[in-house]
């Protein structure tokens, strides 16, 4: 009874070990094999650390993104990326960041979006009138070979054709599901492949069946799975992240051996298909949360699985929700953690032995773990009387909140002809997202003063000289609003958890972002306030240092919230209000400090969204309200900008201009100004950012690239709304990238002001 499996583990190593790994190899520091050879420890390690489970999967590692893991695989990597001379996996990074490493040519790296309401980014499949499909399954059976040496049950993990579909993008007739038929064969030809090497069960992942579908992808649900009945191996449809609602009377109907549902939050459908499946179908259910970090209340799961396991019996599995990619690796190795918190926590390995206490539980009994269900229910009870948790100062002040008006005083049009006269700037004026390249110099600086190994005056003054360079360095390259390039900052949300109060912070607690890319949420494990100022004192020194405008730099409420672990214990509007709060008092203290621009990013709104679009509505009622409870009571000469990223606006556009920010600075380089057209269509009111050239690859942008990307966003807005920037901050690139990219996208700038007073006179 109760089979335990996951649907994936981390892939980063417990301390990063394939984002180092990957960069050496990016900088020609290490070869192929060596990179290849860190991916084979890793994918032991995590073998070793599920050897408790009932099968080994495979196909959930990958060295950048399973998506472009899927696209490979299927033999659809975009033909720009694709050198005859060159490897394939050189091949698969061009498609991942636009290059292999310095060796090898420059393309445009294919577009990077989130992975549905998670903040990890896909590379977005590519499709066109032309498009076909050619299996390329080496690197997958190479992780079978490997994991069936070590004997147990293998199950490889794979994309569904339908998901896969969905999350790509067409350029020609854009009738995806045209290319089901060319698809389906493929996925036919694997499954012979594995049936050949003696797998009985494949995971395969079907998450966009949580979402509201329109009826041509319902139905190509069920043709896809009626074209893979005759399969030769068992297949398991995986679904994660919410529920499956409109959608369960479908997935129900499906002919496989097995369905996955996460039941995390609610465990009703789980009891309609234990009694709607017939006898001999597995029902996998996703009891533990595998997106956040808080222990689970083991007993009451227990009440919730008992009566589905007395009809299921042996075809009763159980596993995390979704992949553990979400949730940090071991909770073992944090050391630093306030003890009471650390223990109302449960990382990757610590669910793993959630899974094996209900699985003993439901095979011999709750006698059998008795003693761990005691102290499990003891340690739930104490959190929710935990005098940490609680701050009624913090709840008087959202009483004050919910009786204020949230709007601006003064509309933005008027704000904007204040401003216009207050600052001066030009057209087309040029400005960053906010953070500019941290060297392992300044790492280091950071690091030995957290560890006590530096004084907080030596600290200052290090961290004043990198700031120093920043601005004299922007001055220099003739940047026309300015930014203080935060040397003191780890990360935009973790930097904040780590001076917030009721937010704590992790030394081993990463999670990957994309690619390399990797951070460490921090823990909202209770009511959150501001106690100090958070960053007033660096942006009063770096205006001190010139006359030019320089912005204070923030992150805001929503972001804050979404790229956290956030408390389960209240509703998340009134978390994110709390924060509101706190935002609201630092902008406040930095206006007083004759700070004028001010940045609150809400990089996250979009991600935030309910994967349901009917729940779209009430989100966005308090995620806005968030947004403009930090604002409401600024002067009109005080700018406040926002900056989103890899999201797209067609259907929130309206929510996006009740935040009334009066600039939004946006990703668009990849997207070739796709997104504007939405503001255009839209008739946007407020100043716009598009981004004009793509951080996340190391390629340098010409003048002229930039230059045309800024001609094209002239055509669909005003100029006048028009401001110059990158698309995202600066952190992950190196000084070197950096200077000629800034440099091109300012002479850029002013080429245009030139031609436009030419034209003008004209």
């Amino acid at each position: 009874m109760a089979k335990i499996h996951l649907l994936g583990t981390a892939r980063i190593g417990k301390k990063r070990e394939l984002k180092f790994a990957l960069e050496r190899y990016w900088r020609d520091e290490s070869s192929a094999q060596q990179l290849q050879q860190t991916a084979s420890t890793i994918r032991e390690e995590n073998r070793a650390l599920a050897s408790s489970l009932d099968f080994v999967q495979v196909g959930d590692f990958s060295l950048y993104d399973h998506v472009l893991d899927t696209s490979l695989l299927l033999g659809n990597l975009p033909k720009r990326t694709i050198s005859e001379s060159d490897t394939e996996l050189n091949n698969y990074f061009r498609a991942a960041r636009g290059r292999a490493n310095h060796d090898h040519a420059c393309t445009h790296a294919s577009e990077m979006t989130k992975w549905f309401d998670t903040n990890y980014h896909y590379i977005v499949p590519e499709f066109d009138d032309n498009t076909e499909f050619s299996l390329n399954p080496s690197a997958l059976l190479k992780q079978i070979n490997e994991a069936s040496a070590t004997g147990g049950h293998v199950k490889p993990v794979l994309l569904g054709p339908v998901t896969y579909l969905y999350l790509g993008k067409h350029t020609g007739n854009k009738d995806k599901l045209k290319l089901l038929d060319k698809l389906l064969p493929i996925y036919a030809e694997l499954f012979e492949l594995f049936a050949r090497r003696n797998i009985e069960w494949v995971q395969i992942d079907e998450p966009a069946l949580v979402l509201e579908l329109a009826p041509e992808w319902q139905l190509a649900y069920r043709y896809a799975y009626q074209v893979l009945k005759t399969s030769p191996v068992k297949l398991l449809l995986t679904t994660y992240f919410d529920n499956l609602a409109d959608n369960l009377n479908l997935v129900s109907e499906l002919p496989v051996e097995g369905l996955h549902i996460d039941v995390s939050k609610c465990f009703e459908e789980a009891t309609y298909l234990a009694k709607k499946q017939h006898a001999n179908q597995v029902l996998s259910l996703g009891v533990i949360d595998g997106r956040n970090v808080w222990c689970n209340d083991l007993s009451q799961t227990l009440d919730k699985l008992e009566p589905i396991a007395a009809i299921k019996a042996h075809n009763l599995w159980l596993a995390p929700s979704c992949s553990l990619l979400h949730v940090p690796v071991d909770l073992a190795l944090e050391q630093n953690l306030n003890q009471e918190i650390r223990q109302w926590l449960a990382f990757g390995i610590q669910k793993i032995s959630e899974l094996n206490t209900l699985s003993r539980a439901l095979k011999h009994g709750r006698s059998s773990v008795q003693k761990v269900l005691d102290e499990r229910t003891a340690i739930i009870k104490q959190r929710q009387l935990s005098e940490i948790s609680n701050n009624t100062q913090i709840k008087d002040k959202l009483t004050e909140l919910s009786k204020e008006s949230l709007n601006r005083p003064t509309a933005h049009k008027k704000r904007n002809a204040v401003q216009q006269q207050h600052f001066n700037l030009p057209l087309y004026p040029t400005t960053t997202i906010g953070s500019f390249p941290q060297t392992n110099q300044v790492r280091e600086k950071r690091s030995a003063f957290k560890k006590g190994q530096l004084s907080e005056q030596d600290y200052l003054e290090q961290i004043q000289a990198e700031i120093k360079q920043t601005i004299d360095y922007q001055i220099e390259v003739g940047l026309d609003v300015l930014v203080h390039g935060e040397a003191e900052r780890n990360d935009m949300v973790e930097y904040f958890g780590e001076l917030l109060d009721g937010i704590t912070t992790s030394t081993f607690g990463w999670v990957q972002s994309y690619g390399s890319r990797c951070v460490k949420p921090p823990i909202i494990y209770g009511d959150v306030f501001r106690s100090q100022p958070l960053t007033v004192s660096w942006a009063n020194y770096a205006q001190s240092l010139t006359q030019k405008l320089v912005k204070g730099m923030l992150t805001g409420p929503v972001t804050i919230l979404n790229w956290s672990f956030v408390r389960d214990d209240q509703p998340l509007e009134l978390t994110c209000k709390q924060i509101a709060i706190a935002i609201r008092e630092e902008v406040l203290e930095l206006e007083a400090n004759n700070i004028n621009i001010i940045q609150i990013d809400e990089a996250a709104l979009r991600e935030g969204l309910p994967l349901k679009q009917t729940q779209w509505n009430n989100y966005l009622g308090w995620a806005i309200d968030s947004f403009k409870a930090c604002v409401n009571t600024v002067k009109d000469t005080t700018q406040i900008h926002t900056h989103m990223c890899y999201s797209e606006f067609d259907d929130i556009i309206d929510a996006i201009a009740r935040m009334d920010a009066d600039v939004i600075t946006i990703e668009n380089s990849r997207s070739d100004n796709a997104l504007l057209e939405t503001f255009k269509k839209f008739a946007y009111p407020n100043q716009i950012g598009p981004g004009v050239y793509d951080i996340h690859s190391p390629n340098t942008p010409t003048v002229d690239s930039i230059t045309s990307l800024i001609k094209s966003a002239a055509d669909l807005v005003d100029t006048t709304q028009l401001w110059v920037n990158p698309d995202c901050g600066l952190k992950t690139r190196q000084w070197h990238e950096v200077k000629p990219a800034l440099a091109n996208m300012v002479e850029a700038a002013k080429q245009l002001r030139t031609l436009h007073a030419q034209q003008k006179v004209a």
